[in-house]
């Protein structure tokens, strides 16, 4: 989430109404995340239909800074990709994030995505000036072995 804007609770409440509404219409958002020991909320993982600027699939998580560095963001999203490859009608999943974020485009790796630098791009209606701006993109094939 470091590389997020940060949202207050009106945003962050309408962020959630998006997640309900994508998952009533399409079956699948960004999901939310906990830990099996203990129940606690630590995150967010899913999958969203296409939509700007993708226009594919696109894979995604965030998590709480407590949950970073374990493992969680890999299991999820690993298991992420199981569920869209079983449920969804599609041959790509893109994930991305900001070249900064070495975190997630690693577990971007872990789980078999690729990157081609002619794939990124500059997040739409963000100052030319903003670091969140310029955005790196991985993706990965159906028929591609999964990590």
């Amino acid at each position: 989430m470091r590389y997020l804007p940060k949202v207050d609770r009106v945003e962050s409440d309408a962020k959630i109404d998006r997640m309900m509404a994508m998952q009533a219409e399409h079956g699948h958002c960004f999901w939310a995340v906990t830990r099996k020991s203990d129940g606690a909320y630590i995150g967010n993982c899913g999958i969203c239909a296409p939509r700007a600027p993708t226009h594919e699939y696109e894979a995604g998580w965030r998590f709480i800074r407590e949950a970073w560095g374990q493992g969680y963001a890999t299991e999820a999203a690993r298991a992420t990709l199981e569920w869209s490859w079983a449920h969804l009608d599609t041959d790509t999943i893109v994930a991305i994030t900001v070249l900064a974020n070495t975190a997630s485009w690693r577990v971007m790796e872990r789980i078999g995505m690729t990157r081609n630098p002619s794939d990124d791009f500059d997040y739409p209606g963000m100052a030319e000036d903003d670091p969140l701006r310029p955005h790196i993109l991985y993706r990965i094939m159906r028929d591609r072995p999964h990590a």
